[in-house]
């Protein structure tokens, strides 16, 4: 019929007109052009091309952490069996140093033939988009460590939920060439009266006692970082002097190191690296 006909047309330029108006498609990412990217939401991938890190020898006072999730990550880098990480604790002690660390020292270690690790940093803010990103790698031919920096959930904010789906839950679960590793000030990522109105709202308060850790138990590994002692303290300022061949030990810089640490009342490893290069432009020089 002719009305028929009429009708197919407009159909035919509504579709058109909507097709003009949607965003165009994303470009495949290309794994190729880095090892590290940034995510921009929805699911924009941007290669870093000069990531900022610390070499894993300068990392001081964590020892046993820093080998153990090294330890976790050239496992996952390998192939095999790994955990998702929370890094939490003090600030200042190298949490998010280490993990960059870390992925760089993976790749060092990785055999030959063996392709590398990809390192996606995913901002606090974009945390909803990552049930999205990780469906969009699944079938990639990499392995993937998935970084979210000082990683916490104020009152009435519900997208933490899209990380515990993420992480274990769902119909798929987390896809095997991805890892999730977090820093955060928090242990349990929630804080203290928005685990208290989950309690008071579940339906068997006894069993919602879990609630507060449901989260943090997404990770199996939980890595604690604590404040620096005295002694730790100024060995880190050592290594940082040694790594830059800087020449200047003594008492003299051992007292300027503690005064300035105690004028921001915190010994950490950002407090160090700060000192040090306060020190070096002191003494007229570049830590490029």
């Amino acid at each position: 019929m002719a009305g028929d006909g009429s009708l197919l047309n407009v159909l035919e330029r509504i579709a058109g007109a909507l097709e003009r108006l949607a965003p165009p498609a994303l470009p495949a990412p290309d794994f190729e052009a880095a090892d590290c990217f940034v995510l921009e939401p929805p699911l924009r991938l941007l290669p870093v091309r000069a990531v900022n890190r610390v070499p894993i020898g300068l990392l001081r006072g964590i020892d046993r952490t820093r080998d153990i999730l090294l330890d976790n990550t050239a496992r996952f880098a390998a192939g095999l069996a790994a955990n998702n990480a929370l890094l939490w604790g003090a600030r200042g002690m190298g949490k998010s140093s280490l993990v960059k660390a870390v992925h760089a020292e993976a790749n060092e270690r990785r055999s030959p033939g063996t392709l590398p690790l990809k390192l996606i940093e995913i901002h606090r803010e974009d945390i909803t988009h990552l049930p999205a990103l990780m469906g969009a790698i699944r079938e990639a031919p990499f392995r993937f460590v998935l970084f979210c920096d000082d990683l916490s959930f104020d009152t009435g904010d519900s997208s933490y939920k899209s990380l515990k789906a993420a992480l274990e839950g769902g119909v798929e679960g987390r896809p095997g060439n991805v890892l999730f590793y977090a820093t955060s000030n928090r242990r349990h990522l929630l804080p203290r009266d928005m685990i208290e109105n989950e309690r008071a709202t579940a339906i068997n308060p006894g069993e919602a006692v879990e609630e507060k850790v449901s989260l943090s138990d997404r990770f199996g590994l939980w890595l604690g970082f604590h404040n620096c002692g005295q002694e730790d303290y100024l060995a880190m300022i050592d290594a940082y002097l040694a790594a830059f061949g800087i020449d200047a030990k003594g008492e003299d810089v051992r007292r300027e190191a503690l005064e300035w640490s105690t004028t921001r009342g915190n010994r950490s490893g950002r407090v160090a690296w700060q000192f040090v290069q306060d020190l070096a432009g002191r003494l007229g020089r570049s830590l490029d």
